[in-house]
Formats: C-alpha cells, structure tokens, sequence
C-alpha cells in the first residue's frame, strides 16, 4: 500500500493549519481505502477550440510539440482529434464543435469572464486518469461526495461512453475523468466514427516538415506539467480537491512574494516521470485583488482568472538536455520556432548553474494556452528555480488577455 504523506515537502510556502490537517487526512484516506492504488496515470487530455481552428492548431503542435495526428474521431457534435507520442505518455483529445451557436456547460464557463468570452468555445477541459476499475473509482469518490455527469449528461456533451467524468471543479472549473484500460494495453475512445481526415493529416505534416526542417524535431521532449490559475481563496481547496481526485502527493509550495503570488506542486505518488503523468501545478495570488490598491501590490495571476476564469494557464514541455550549434538547446528551440513567427513573452530566464532554463511563448490564437519549454541541465531533478518563476509570472501578467479590463 503507498504512504502518499511519506514524501520530502519542499517550498516556503506558509500554509494553512486548516490545510496541514486535511491533507494528511485526504491522502492517508485515500491510500487506506485503495484508491491510491485503483487510480494510475494521466492518460488523456481534453482540450477545446473554436470552430473552423483545429486544422490550424493540430499544425501549431506538430510544430512545436513532440505529438502527431493519429486519428479522428467524428461524433454528433463534435470532430474529436487524437494527438498521440506514444502509449507512455498523455494523448491530447482536441475537441472541435461543428455548430458555432451551440451552448453547453463549458461553453458557459467562458461566457462569465471577459476574454473567455471572446472565444467561447476554447479551453482546456481536464485530465483523463486511468484506472483499474471505473466503476468502482467513480462509486468510492460518489460516496465521498464527488459528483460526476450522467450518461446523458456525457452523450449530450458529446464525450467518449468509456469515461467517468467529474463535474466541473467549483474552484479550477476543470473536470478529472476516469478511464478504465490494462495498463499494458492501448488506448480506445468509445466516440463516434474513426477516420483519418486528410485534411488534418495534410496540417499536420505540414508542421512535421517544418519542426524537421528547422531542426527541432528530436529535441522535444513530452509535457513535464500543467499549470492551473485559480483565485487566491480557492488555492488549497484545489490542491486538495485534486488530490482526493488523483494519485498524486503534494510536492510542496513557493512563495513568490515579489508577484504577489505562489506556485503548488503536486506530483505523481508512483514516482513515474513527468513525460508518463505531468506534475500538476496550482498558480495563485497570496492576496486577492481586492485589497490591492492598499499596498499597491501586483496581481497577474488573478488579473489571469478575472479576465479568463480559474482554467489551464499553460502546458510545460521538456527539452532535451546539451547544446546546438554552440547554444544551449532551449535557445535554439525558441529561436527557430521564432523564425515561424511564433511570439514568446520573455527571452529564456534560468541558467546550466541554476540547474534549468524556462520560457513562456505567447498565447495560441486557438486554444489560449501557454506553452512553456523546459531545460533541466546534468540530471537536475528540481522543479524550478525561484527568480525564474518570478520573471515567468511576471512575463504572464503582461499577456494581452491578462491585461485588458
């Protein structure tokens, strides 16, 4: 049986005695009653985009990601992309709504925030965890008080009949899925009718052909986290939220004090590399905004959640570690993604004496995520350095979403 409360904490982070408490109770419930165990991976992502877009983004990742277009899944509502590195790492499930005018739960989410609004079908949906047994995952967590949608809540939605999936979290607005497969098996989405569109394949070699040919194709390594903005009230009842939902363990918290901020680590209980299950990472103000014109203090993350809504910030993708053409390989990465006119919010901050560099790109016009790109130097294992989160934060905070009123 796992001891998730066993592992070294790390950070400065002052916490709440409210939170100390629960969460050596949640996680030493959980592995009690078996869901630790029951519980695996994360093996899908949900991601949505506007209508007409997702040819356009399947190209944007070919180019700067490590995945590849595998198949299609055409549902009634929805084209469903399966984007996939292989079977030990997240696939990405990119949803593509085929009526403009329709309305749903997510798209609700959107329509309260000022800049979600603005592209109303485009967010980051949630996680699809394995599991060993769904059904009894989903009854254990019901009598816990977790509540999940119907089957007609998931056929209206236009969602795999092989999921479970939570309702939206009150306190990130995404949803944690679960799906039952042998852990040594492949991965098959009960939706709709599979084909390879032509069309999407076409966007995606064209993004292959240009990785490759800007000589990035095999320094691209998988997604090492994801990182979620939530409001500054909320911060440890996501984490706890996400705990009881996982088999994740809390890493531990950094003050960024500078920003008015704090970043929140919680990592796989299985000790698995982030490329097989990607730290999730909670972003949130130490103060909340309304109280800072007393002290003047800044507040990008929740500027972030006012115009957005809590929701996915960014995806974190690894680079490999050495050097290219005489530069470290993150900068050459960033400088020839560059050469395709692709922004980024900051030059790299972070050094090989440091142990890692990091940047921000800017915001995809299709999904409104960030990616990040990570270089961690000679086998560093720790997760980031201070002024480099400092300076990313920042960076974010001048995003021309998170800046508008």
């Amino acid at each position: 049986m796992f001891d998730s409360n066993s592992f070294k904490r790390f950070g400065d982070k002052q916490n709440s005695a409210f939170f100390e408490e629960y969460l050596f109770r949640v996680l030493a419930e959980r592995d009690r009653c078996g869901l630790t165990d029951m519980i695996g991976d994360i093996e899908a992502l949900l991601i949505a985009v506007e209508p007409g877009k997702s040819l356009e983004y399947i190209a944007e990742l070919a180019l700067m990601t490590p995945y590849h277009y595998l198949v299609t899944l055409d549902g009634p509502k929805h084209m469903t992309h399966v984007l996939r590195i292989d079977m030990n790492s997240p696939d990405i499930l990119l949803r593509e709504i085929k009526d403009p005018d329709y309305t749903d739960l997510f798209r609700s989410l959107n329509d309260q925030y000022p800049i979600g609004a603005r592209r109303p079908h485009s967010r980051y949906l949630g996680e699809i965890l394995g599991v060993t047994d769904r059904l009894d995952v989903v009854a254990m967590q019901q009598e816990r008080e977790f509540r999940f949608l119907t089957m007609g809540q998931l056929t209206e939605l236009d969602l795999p009949l092989n999921f479970s999936v939570s309702k939206p979290s009150p306190y990130t607005q995404n949803v944690v899925g679960y799906m039952e497969r042998p852990f040594d098996g492949i991965r098959v989405y009960q939706h709709g009718i599979s084909t390879i569109m032509a069309d999407a394949q076409a966007a995606y070699e064209r993004g292959k052909i240009m990785q490759e040919h800007i000589g990035i194709k095999n320094l691209l390594l998988p997604i090492d986290h994801l990182a979620t903005r939530v409001y500054s009230q909320n911060r440890e009842a996501a984490l706890l939220e996400y705990l009881a939902l996982s088999s994740y363990y809390y890493w531990g918290s950094y003050d960024i004090k500078d920003q008015n901020s704090s970043t929140n680590v919680t990592k796989n209980v299985r000790g698995h590399p982030e490329s097989m299950s990607p730290a999730k990472v909670f972003t949130a103000n130490n103060l909340p905004y309304c109280v800072n014109h007393l002290d003047k203090l800044p507040s990008p993350t929740e500027s972030f959640v006012r115009n957005y809504g809590p929701r996915l910030h960014h995806m974190a993708l690894t680079v490999t570690d050495g050097q290219t053409n005489g530069v470290e390989n993150i900068d050459f990465v960033v400088s020839a993604i560059a050469s395709q006119g692709k922004r980024f919010l900051l030059d790299t901050v972070g050094s090989r004496e440091e142990g890692l560099k990091q940047i921000f790109s800017s915001a995809s016009d299709f999904s409104s995520l960030i990616i990040e790109y990570v270089q961690r130097f000679d086998g560093f294992q720790g997760f980031f350095a201070r002024d480099n989160v400092a300076h990313l934060t920042f960076a974010a905070g001048l995003e021309e979403g998170v800046q508008a009123k």
